[in-house]
């Protein structure tokens, strides 16, 4: 299995017991499939997915709706993401070993079967940047060189590992976004922050690195496309389609063109409230598909740019799809169809394929919900909680089918990044909690994506308390619900998350009856000094900097704050941890077991941030639930 344990005693792996009437185990749950990460292949025909059928997500093909997928790849590692060749078949994965987030990128030959590593440096990261039209080469970044910063590397398809050219010799996090038209050039996206981006032009032949967005303060600029050329019939001029939030007036994310010649940015569609998160778009047709978040729902816009201006276009109906959250368009080649994964709280991640011009969805997979029955999953509500300054919190919250007023516990499961949102997707973890009786509240805490960059920017440094109170407030109102025991309430959260529950515990301690750290936060000085050193710059864009915030930084950690919890503890955490650093949960359990608190661990020593692999997963949630039963 992988995993070692501390205090205290296990009571059962929830598996091994024979569950009740309408009750399911957590192995079933777990067994939920997901499918998602669509790519057409060169033909049109057939699709390629990624599903988690064998335990971790493995790469899949299918040529029509409903048929019986065929598994391509068969590894004990994740898959990241798999990208057919726009002319041959074959494709492109990513895949990491034992969640040390340094992905390799292999070929597979879809016809023989034959994989090939073609980057072979595993203590590189490597980030897909997309085949080139004529499918002869593909782009890509990585740290190879320096650990702290990516490179722009092009490689043809047969060439492996060194003979990857070198094209643009980076100075911070480069990612990628699409080749022009005539795979001439690039488009690169270089990260300040989660907040503050840059857009840049890579010239393959001249190697000019031309800067398209210059600006002062934070301003987002992602989802970049290269708008369709005047070769293809476009009348528009060469540029580029992208998100933004430039403006002084701007709060959320608008999709704007660029034009590469004028630098204008021209607004095409304003987000209003809420923001436009990216637009998928096909460079021949001028076909595209552009998203909206509103409150954690998707709101999708199917369209074609007509080439009068750049801002001109046409629309058609909107796609008929369940769930409510949708996302990883993919077009086949001439553009009449798009493929995406969808989901919702009672619907499962599966791929649908849309028609263009009519908005007709058909599933073409379908991952099961191991024998459970979908009419059983439990639908959220959108509440809004107000907290200790006025501010309105939103989260999602949800009932278990059948509960005693007053005497239902409930779980505090709070997301991480902390620049994330939670969305009303499937999780089969709080399906499983539901089912044991659980209520579930997901809070959107201040600093969460989705409602806007003041939003967003409410926990900045400073700030970082003012989310912890946040999460205080949730508890509160959970505690004035009706159908909650206000003495049964716990704290749930992974990464970022991790560390609310432990600032949660120290700072509020009469709240909560329990809390479950996952891959959590304990010291931020100690996290940013052994952070992965690609990510150091970015954290402390977030979070303040170890030169200049050290005291404050270290007056806000858990770690210094531990002798005030008073909740029982559980703390989990992967080995390769890349992200952070397993020490983290060494740390905070150590000092809170020297405190008296009820403290138990459970370090995997296969994994990294988070837990990808089934048996990995049936243990640390069969425990979480001893856990929380023994305690909430």
């Amino acid at each position: 299995m992988g995993s070692r344990s501390g205090t205290e005693p296990e009571s059962g792996r929830d598996g091994d017991r024979d569950p009740g009437a309408g009750t399911y185990s957590i192995e079933r749950y777990l067994n939920v499939r997901s499918a998602y990460g669509a790519s057409f292949g060169p033909e049109g025909e057939r699709l390629s997915f990624l599903m988690n059928t064998t335990g971790v997500p493995q790469v899949w093909t299918l040529e029509s709706p409903g048929e019986w997928p065929e598994q391509r790849t068969f590894y004990d590692e994740r898959m990241t993401f798999a990208s057919w060749s726009p002319e041959r078949p074959e494709l492109v994965f990513g895949m990491d070993e034992g969640g040390n987030e340094r992905a390799q990128l292999f070929r597979l030959d879809v016809e023989p079967g034959a994989i090939e590593n073609l980057t072979r440096h595993p203590d590189a990261k490597h980030r897909w940047g997309g085949w080139s039209h004529d499918g002869d080469r593909f782009a890509f970044t990585s740290n190879r060189r320096d650990g702290a910063v990516f490179d722009v590397y092009v490689q043809g398809r047969e060439e492996v590992g060194d003979e990857a050219e070198l094209v643009h010799e980076g100075d911070g996090w480069l990612t990628l976004s699409g080749w022009h038209p005539d795979d001439s050039r690039l488009l690169v996206s270089k990260a300040y922050s989660n907040f503050d981006q840059d857009l840049y032009v890579l010239d393959l032949e001249s190697g000019e690195f031309d800067h398209l967005t210059p600006h002062e303060g934070d301003v987002r600029y992602y989802g970049a496309s290269w708008a369709p050329t005047e070769a293809d019939g476009w009348e528009a001029g060469d540029g580029v389609y992208l998100v933004t939030d430039e403006g002084e007036e701007t709060d959320t994310l608008y999709l704007a063109y660029l034009d590469l010649e004028t630098g204008d940015l021209e607004t095409v569609v304003d987000g209003g409230e809420w923001n436009v998160t990216g637009i998928a778009l096909d460079d021949e047709t001028g076909r595209f598909v552009y998203s909206r978040n509103v409150e954690g729902y998707t709101e999708l816009t199917v369209g074609q740019f007509t080439g009068d201006e750049p801002a001109a276009f046409e629309t058609f109906p909107d796609p008929d799809l369940p769930g409510g959250v949708s996302g990883g368009v993919s077009f086949d080649p001439d553009a009449e169809r798009f493929a995406l994964s969808t989901t919702g709280d009672t619907v499962n991640t599966n791929v649908f394929v849309v028609d263009v011009r009519t908005g007709k969805s058909t599933q073409w997979t379908r991952a099961p919900t191991a024998g459970i029955p979908p009419k059983t999953f439990r639908e959220s509500d959108l509440v809004h909680v107000e907290s200790f300054d006025g501010l309105e919190v939103p989260g999602f919250f949800t009932l278990p089918e059948e509960y005693e007023e007053g005497e239902t516990p409930v779980i505090v499961d709070i997301h991480g990044g902390p620049e994330s949102q939670r969305k009303p997707s499937f999780s089969s973890v709080k399906q499983y909690f539901l089912n044991r009786g659980y209520a579930y509240f997901e809070p959107n805490v201040r600093g969460s994506s989705g409602y806007g960059s003041q939003y967003a920017s409410l926990d900045d440094v400073e700030k970082r308390m003012d989310s912890v109170a946040d999460a205080a407030a949730c508890a509160e109102w959970l505690a004035d619900h009706p159908a909650i025991d206000p003495d049964r309430i716990a704290a749930y959260g992974g990464s970022y998350g991790g560390f609310m529950v432990l600032a949660s515990l120290t700072e509020y301690p009469d709240l909560w009856a329990a809390g479950v750290d996952v891959v959590g936060i304990a010291n931020f000085v100690t996290f940013l000094e052994n952070t992965g050193e690609w990510r150091r710059e970015l954290r402390e864009a977030e979070y303040g900097s170890l030169e200049e915030d050290r005291e404050f930084l270290e007056s806000i950690s858990p770690i210094n704050n531990v002798e005030t919890i008073e909740a029982p503890l559980f703390v989990l955490h992967g080995e390769n941890d890349p992200r952070v650093p397993v020490g983290e949960a060494e740390q905070i359990a150590e000092e809170a077991r020297e405190q008296g608190v009820p403290v138990r661990t459970l370090i995997f020593e296969d994994e990294g941030h988070g837990f990808s692999k089934l048996e990995n997963r049936i243990e640390a949630y069969s425990a979480i639930a001893d856990f929380l039963d023994e305690h909430v």
